[in-house]
């Protein structure tokens, strides 16, 4: 293990008093670049695996991939928590602290951030564990699809503490700026999970043949052995900061300082996760066909947010270390130019999905009912994927900034635009998926709108005395 990780990661010589980070004099957009390129490198991994992954299901009949799609967005929602919301969290103020030259105070708030990490996994996987069966009842499933989606998520949820943690100390990697150390572990871990999940979905060799429920098991695995590596590279090889578990001092401060932030920006995948739940149950109606073609094309906007998520991890360290160095109106330049590339990257992958969209639906599928549902979402929806990685890269951008109330209020705008524009439909015994559809695009733009309007407008820096520009 450490001679992979003497690959991975070259060990740095311990700085106790690091000087200022370069990260403050440094060229805004090649530098973001160069932090980002490594981390859009092991998410566009993720994104294949994600894929790999469906395809595997895919394999085993409509009933499983009917059952992946209920129970993909819950595995979502625990990778955007601990991931996004707590994840980034960790990172904006582990970054704040080193911008402002207290290690020791970083090091003290990312031990608590890891142990703050396991109660939450705990918490989330005795709630899944518990009352998964009701949950996937309520957004439609039955029979075949339910056992298929509590097979999955019965699975993941067992060992999500894995996943919990490895997310949490990717965060803290990236907070020293060692993006390339997360990345490359993050890699590794992709290129295990898709191998484990192929050996265990279909019994290959002397394994046992797990169907559907190979595939978490091998996000649990592979997430086991990432934060195995993170753990040793954070507590013996990074120059910036050491992790320390002996003789630390377990107090409140840095967990309400966690919680206080990192708690509001939950509410972001939870909005996120309600929009995809209402959508779900209306495409429910429509048969199993409209729901299984759905899920495929709502997978690749899923599948977006890892691929901003590289950009948005680089602001955040960024935006961090500028808010901790009280340089707030340099941050406020990285912050758009971090979403000026994620526009640019998202909205091409929208163009090409929203253009040949068959290129994405039949990786899936040879149903062609189901093809044909997924290739009117795509159509509709992927040409607003530029809107979509705007705001997702603002938000992780307001983490680095520890101001994430606006973004949050304009992700519960775009809810309200959904939820209300599918009760409306609902009322109409005419509807049909595209108009659905339709309200999707129309959220993703208003929430891009208002979270850039605010954060125009001031959302840093009012009521925020330690924002003072420099």
């Amino acid at each position: 293990m450490r001679t992979l990780l003497e690959k991975i990661a070259p060990e740095g010589h311990d700085v106790a008093n690091a000087p200022p980070s370069p990260l403050l004099t440094a060229p805004i957009g090649p530098t973001l670049l160069r932090l980002a390129a490594p981390n859009i490198v092991s998410m566009v991994m993720s994104s294949l695996t994600m894929m790999t992954e469906a395809f595997y299901v895919g394999q085993l009949g409509t009933a499983p991939l009917a059952g992946l799609a209920l129970a993909f967005p819950m595995m979502m929602l625990m990778g955007m928590l601990s991931a996004g919301a707590f994840g980034g969290t960790i990172t904006g103020a582990v970054s704040r602290r080193l911008g402002a030259g207290d290690r020791a105070g970083a090091e003290e708030l990312a031990v608590h951030a890891v142990l703050l990490m396991v109660v939450l996994a705990s918490l989330c996987a005795a709630v899944f564990l518990a009352g998964g069966r009701f949950i996937y009842g309520a957004l439609g499933g039955t029979g075949a699809v339910l056992e298929q989606a509590l097979a999955y998520s019965d699975t993941l949820f067992l060992g999500c503490v894995s996943l919990w943690l490895s997310n949490a100390l990717a965060g803290i990697v990236r907070a020293t700026g060692n993006m390339g150390v997360a990345a490359r572990i993050g890699v590794m871990g992709s290129v295990l999970q898709v191998s484990i999940a192929g050996v265990l979905v279909f019994g290959l060799g002397p394994f046992p043949r797990l169907g559907i429920a190979g595939a978490p098991a091998g996000i649990v695995i592979s997430s086991t052995i990432a934060t195995i590596l993170m753990l040793i590279f954070l507590t013996t090889r990074c120059r910036e900061l050491r992790l320390h578990f002996t003789g630390v001092k377990l107090h409140w401060a840095p967990i309400i300082a966690i919680l206080r932030i990192g708690g509001l920006a939950a509410i972001n995948p939870f909005c996120t996760l309600a929009s995809v739940l209402v959508i779900t149950a209306s495409m429910a109606r429509f048969g199993t066909d409209v729901l299984a073609g759905y899920g495929i094309g709502a997978r690749l906007e899923f599948l977006v947010v890892p691929m901003i998520f590289g950009l948005g991890a680089a602001s955040t360290a960024m935006v961090g270390v500028h808010f901790g160095a009280r340089e707030i109106a340099r941050a406020h330049t990285v912050a758009w130019t971090a979403a000026g590339f994620s526009a640019i990257l998202a909205g091409a992958i929208g163009l090409v999905a929203s253009l040949f969209p068959g290129l994405w639906a039949n990786l899936f599928t040879a149903d062609e009912a189901v093809r044909a549902a997924c290739r009117s979402y795509l159509q509709i929806v992927a040409p607003f994927y530029a809107f979509f990685g705007v705001a997702t890269c603002l938000f992780f951008a307001s983490q680095g900034a520890g101001r994430v109330l606006w973004p949050v209020i304009a992700a519960v705008v775009r809810v309200v635009v959904i939820v209300g524009g599918s009760a409306v439909l609902a009322g109409n015994p005419g509807a049909q998926p595209a108009q659905y559809f339709m309200i999707i695009a129309a959220g993703m733009v208003t929430h891009a709108l208002v979270t850039a309007s605010a954060i125009r407008l001031g959302a840093w820096t009012q009521g925020n005395p330690e924002a003072a520009t420099r």
